[in-house]
């Protein structure tokens, strides 16, 4: 088995629990890549009982990998979603960071996790990508997210109008902050914070989330992702930003931008102590009242 190991940046307190994953990964003979830069932060305080092999992005990330442990939080891992693309590499996420919803495997559980992945006791969960097109290149080789799209005023503090299309059809014009166009995944991320509904991740559906809107009775929608979202946008600005999870772009209103559902999907390893219920009613506090 050949396992990668991905992680952006980690404190001391954490350097116990990555030697940790480093020796029983060892020790139940895998085989491992790094990427590189993590390595070169971790090598002073781990000892390998073998050369490692190292990836720096996804061009050499080598295509039989059979599974990438994203070791921080969640925004590691959507750094790795851009890693993998289309390849099928299963992901994890052992979580590092504070909320750890997508990385959902905790410190304390690492070993029962590694075990898993070793009997093959997991589940892959197929997870919706958005994909972005746009008149102008955007966003690389990579127009894709596991989490959101967004649009957002930039150099004003004055409201942005975004005309929002399905299919062509005319939605709404939301006075606002910002729109949101998130997967069932991206449901339980920002388009939450903005009071969007919890999708669970199997349903075929994007929500549609006004950010500040400034109309009481505009609230999110939930929309079949078949559909092509399309938007115009409008402002005093010249500016505006354009965000696929954590990447960012500056845009005018002359771009011309539309979200689908993209033609592949990402798998995120669950071992079968883990499903989505247990992890909102963990994350999110869903249902826990002292009166219980």
């Amino acid at each position: 088995m050949l396992v990668a190991l991905y992680n952006r940046t980690f404190v001391e307190e954490d350097i116990p629990t990555l030697q940790h994953i480093v020796q029983k990964l060892e020790l139940h003979k895998i085989q491992l890549v790094f990427y590189k830069e993590f390595y070169e932060r971790l090598s002073p305080h781990i000892t390998l009982k073998e050369t490692p092999r190292f990836f720096t992005g996804k061009k050499d990330l080598p295509r039989h990998t059979d599974m990438l442990f994203s070791l921080g939080g969640d925004g590691t891992l959507l750094d790795t979603v851009y890693f993998v693309g289309d390849t099928n590499i299963p992901l994890i996420g052992v979580n590092l960071g504070r909320l750890g919803f997508l990385a959902a495997i905790p410190e304390d559980e690492v070993d029962i996790a590694i075990l898993s992945l070793v009997r093959g006791s997991y589940t892959l969960e197929k997870r919706t990508l958005l994909h972005l097109d746009s008149s102008i290149p955007l966003f690389d080789d990579a127009p894709f997210a596991l989490n959101e799209f967004t649009l957002h005023r930039k150099d004003s503090s004055s409201m942005i109008k975004i005309h929002t299309y399905l299919n062509g059809e005319f939605l709404n014009t939301y006075w606002a902050d910002g729109l949101i166009v998130a997967t069932p995944t991206g449901s339980t991320g920002y388009s939450l914070s903005c009071n969007g509904p919890v999708v669970f991740p199997q349903t075929s559906s994007f929500v549609i989330t006004p950010v500040a809107p400034h109309n009481l009775n505009t609230r999110p929608i939930v929309v079949p992702d078949d559909n092509v979202i399309s938007f115009e946008i409008e402002g005093r600005a010249e500016q505006f930003l354009c965000t696929l999870d954590a990447r960012t772009e500056s845009i005018t209103s002359q771009v011309q931008l539309a979200v689908k559902k993209e033609h592949f999907t990402i798998s995120l390893v669950r071992p079968d102590e883990h499903n989505f219920l247990k992890t909102i009613r963990q994350k999110l506090y869903w249902g826990i009242d002292r009166r219980n």
